[in-house]
């Protein structure tokens, strides 16, 4: 017997379950079975048949969901999550027209954020997170990636570490852990880039050697940490055993998503000033371009990164929120969505196999998150939506009736 049954879906959207990410026209197929039911048993996906009940396989509880959507719960594979204080006093900043390099110089940005994680104590910061998470997860979000970089220093950065690992054992849902030490250049460290690099390279290897990260990640732009000081870290990094991922071409085209390439990262993140070359690259590989709307849209920039090209030239494109106090402050994956579909000229098909599936490879979760076939862990997501292509469509709302992860209901949205 089975321990679930969710009956009377209208449409149940099933992203392809992929040993690789999807690229170029496959990011197109989406498997969408209307008039659906699927089983639970042991917080697995066991039965997806048609919603007939002389069909329908014996089951301890029974859902019906009144012909809405379902989809597999969103994974958000790009957040700031852990973190002290915030930044609204920028926002007036922002609009005298500095940009974020420039609010960075007059010691607001990163530093501003650093000084208030620092002063701040694991519990704060717990509770702080906690809040952020939630909302997360009301929005329809159930495997999230957290990355440090509040601290550049060696106990604020194990802080934040320890924080995230606090909150996956608290909360039901899937957290990978991400060491963003050199995130920043420290005051401490002005004119000696290459010390700090060498310090958070030592930084990485105790940060492996207790597991308190699945990946490693680098600031590599203009003015924070050149391409040859992002592959001496990154290198380092998987030596000591830590998988890699770049925050590249954000601002400036410095080579980033193309070291990202020659590197195997999983994913390469923002890559808005990403080359024609660069482009070219990721469509050979299996690294994936994590684009991060969101932050173009907070920032008041014109130009977004060139999601239309990547996918055409054969890339593969997964989307998150880039949550964090200074550059994208929302904790709503389906805000970004729709920034997808009005600002990246993403297809609904693209969009809905960008936060699944493919955001899932983006942190090494490619097998077990991001999809509904039988077999996969039972996170899903009911839709109070009339079909999959209306979500990106009507913006700025939550369009989420329930959240469940391994079967369980854990919101009622």
């Amino acid at each position: 017997m089975h321990d679930t049954l969710v009956m009377n879906i209208g449409e149940l959207l099933l992203p392809m379950k992929s040993p690789v990410p999807l690229k170029g026209e496959r990011m197109k197929e989406l498997a969408v079975k209307r008039r659906a039911a699927f089983a639970v048993k042991d917080g697995h996906v066991s039965w997806i048949g048609a919603d007939d009940p002389a069909f329908f396989p014996d089951a301890a509880e029974t859902i019906d969901v009144g012909g809405k959507v379902v989809s597999p719960g969103l994974v958000d594979c790009h957040t700031h999550l852990v973190h002290g204080g915030s930044r609204e006093n920028e926002l007036a900043l922002k609009q005298s027209g500095l940009d974020y390099l420039e609010i960075l110089k007059q010691g607001g940005g990163i530093l501003s954020t650093v000084k208030a994680t620092r002063e701040a104590g694991a519990d704060e910061l717990f509770e702080k997170a906690a809040k952020h998470l939630r909302r997360m997860m009301s929005h329809g979000t159930t495997t999230v990636e957290s990355k440090s970089g509040y601290g550049l220093d060696r106990e604020t950065e194990l802080k934040q570490l320890l924080v995230a690992k606090r909150l996956s054992e608290h909360f039901p849902l899937r957290m990978v852990s991400t060491f963003l030490g050199p995130h920043a250049l420290p005051p401490a460290f002005s004119g000696k880039e290459d010390d700090f690099i060498a310090y958070m390279c030592r930084l990485a290897a105790e940060v492996a050697d207790k597991k308190l990260a699945s990946f490693a990640d680098i600031f590599c732009e203009h003015g924070v940490f050149t391409t040859e000081q992002a592959k001496t870290f990154l290198q380092h990094a998987k030596a000591c055993g830590l998988g890699v991922k770049i925050h590249c071409d954000e601002i400036v085209s410095l080579g980033g998503t193309e070291l990202a390439v020659e590197l195997n990262a999983a994913s390469a993140d923002h890559a808005v000033a990403a080359s024609d070359r660069a482009i070219g690259l990721l469509a050979q590989s299996e690294t994936v371009a994590v684009l991060l709307p969101g932050t173009t849209f907070y920032l008041g920039k014109n130009e977004y990164a060139r999601a239309r090209t990547i996918i055409d030239c054969g890339g593969a494109v997964a989307l998150a929120t880039d949550f964090n106090p200074g550059s994208c402050v929302t904790e709503n994956l389906q805000m970004i969505m729709s920034l997808a579909a009005l600002r990246l000229k993403m297809t609904a098909e693209e969009i809905w196999n960008a936060v699944t599936v493919n955001a899932a490879h983006a942190i090494g979760l490619g097998e077990s998150a991001g999809s509904l076939a039988i077999g996969a862990q039972a996170d899903f997501v009911v839709w109070d939506i009339p079909n999959y292509a209306y979500l990106p469509y009507h913006f700025a709302v939550n369009h989420a009736d329930a959240v469940y992860i391994k079967g369980k209901r854990i919101l009622d949205c």
